[in-house]
C-alpha cells in the first residue's frame, strides 16, 4: 500500500515528490551541515516563527539557492499571525517567477497543521494558475478549500493531484471533470462534510469519474473523507475506469453497509492491490463478507472501523474542522 492511502489526518510533509522536505530559511541545527543541492531537496518556505513576510522569504529564497535547478516547492504557513488575504498574494508572487523556476515539477500549497490553523480556515485561491504557469508540472498538492477556484483546463504533464479539505465545493470537482489530465496517474481528493463547505451531490462524483475516464495512465483513485461515502462507492461500483485501476482509497468517510453492499455487488474489483475502506461505519457481518470476498486475491484490505464508531450515534467524517 502506497504511502498516500496510509496517510490520514494533516501533517507537515517530510517528503514529496519523492524528495526530503527542507527548511528554508534553515533551522539553526540544520545551517551547520550546509545547504543541499537546489534540486535534491523540495524546498519548504513557511512563515511560521519567522519576522519576515512570505514576499521577503521569497526574495532570499531567489537570492541565496540557485532556483533554476529547483524542482519541488512546498508553501507552508504564508503568514506570521494570521491570514487575511488567503493564498492569492502568494500565488501572484511565484507564478510570476516561473521563468525562475524552469526545471519545477512538483508544488504544495499549504502544507498547514491544525496548531497553524483548522484546516477549513484555510484561505485558497485560484489553484489552475499553477499549472498554467508551469506546463510541465507533475505534481499539484493543496490543502484547504476555503475560496478554492478550479478552471477547466488541459495539461498534458500532471501525473499526482491532491486536494485535502474538511469540505470540498462542488464546483472545482465540477471543474475537473471537465477538465483533461492525459498523464494523470494519481488523484485523491478529501471531498470532507457539508458542515464546512462540502456541498459535493452523486452527480458530481458520477461526472467526475466519466471525465477522469479520459486519463488512460490513471492508477490511483482516492474519494476520501466524504459524508456521501455511500453514494460514492455506489457510484465507483459502476464506473468503467476502476477495471484499470492499482488502489482505490473510499477511507476517512461515513462508509456504512450500503456502501459495502455497492462495491460487493457492483464490477469486480479483485483485480486491485489495494482497497482502502478503513475509518468505516459497517456493521462486523458485513466487513467479514469484504474480508471473505478479497483475501482470497491478494488484495491489500484496510479494514479499521472509525473511532468510536460503536458508541456515538452519528457518522462523522475523519477530517472536518
Amino acid at each position: 500500500m502506497s504511502e498516500t492511502m496510509a496517510h490520514s489526518y494533516p501533517t507537515h510533509l517530510t517528503s514529496f515528490h519523492g524528495l526530503p522536505v527542507h527548511e528554508f530559511p534553515a533551522l539553526d541545527e540544520e545551517k551547520a551541515a550546509g545547504r543541499p543541492a537546489p534540486g535534491s531537496v523540495a524546498w519548504r518556505i513557511s512563515c511560521a516563527w519567522e519576522e519576515d513576510p512570505f514576499d521577503v522569504l521569497w526574495r532570499r529564497f531567489h537570492d541565496e539557492v540557485r532556483t533554476e535547478e529547483v524542482t519541488a516547492l512546498v508553501i507552508g504557513p504564508w503568514w506570521p499571525d494570521w491570514d487575511e488575504d488567503g493564498i492569492g498574494p502568494v500565488l501572484d508572487l511565484i507564478t510570476g517567477d516561473a521563468h525562475r523556476l524552469p526545471r519545477l515539477r512538483a508544488v504544495f500549497l499549504a502544507d498547514v497543521e491544525s496548531e497553524e490553523s483548522e484546516i477549513s480556515w484555510i484561505k485558497q485561491g485560484e489553484v489552475t494558475r499553477v499549472l498554467r504557469a508551469w506546463p510541465g508540472l507533475e505534481e499539484l498538492g493543496v490543502r484547504g478549500a476555503e475560496d478554492l477556484v478550479v478552471e477547466p483546463l488541459r495539461h498534458e504533464a500532471l501525473r499526482t493531484l491532491r486536494i485535502e479539505s474538511g469540505g470540498l465545493p462542488r464546483d472545482p470537482v465540477r471543474a475537473l471533470a471537465a477538465g483533461e489530465f492525459p498523464a494523470l496517474r494519481h488523484i485523491e481528493l478529501w471531498l470532507g462534510t457539508s458542515w464546512y463547505g462540502g456541498d459535493c451531490r452523486p452527480e458530481e462524483i458520477r461526472a467526475l469519474l466519466d471525465g477522469l475516464g479520459h486519463s488512460p495512465d490513471l492508477r490511483h483513485l482516492g474519494l476520501r473523507n466524504s459524508d456521501i461515502q455511500d453514494d460514492i462507492c455506489a457510484a465507483v461500483a459502476s464506473a468503467p475506469l476502476v477495471a484499470r485501476l492499482e488502489e482505490l482509497d473510499l477511507s476517512m468517510g461515513v462508509l456504512g453497509d450500503e456502501g459495502g453492499e455497492a462495491l460487493l455487488g457492483g464490477q469486480p474489483l479483485t483485480h486491485l492491490d489495494a482497497l482502502d475502506l478503513s475509518h468505516h461505519f459497517m456493521s462486523e457481518p458485513m466487513t467479514e463478507r469484504l474480508r471473505e470476498t478479497f483475501a482470497p486475491h491478494g488484495v491489500a484490505l484496510s479494514l479499521d472501523p472509525a473511532p468510536y464508531g460503536g458508541r456515538m450515534r452519528e457518522r462523522y467524517v475523519a477530517v472536518g474542522e
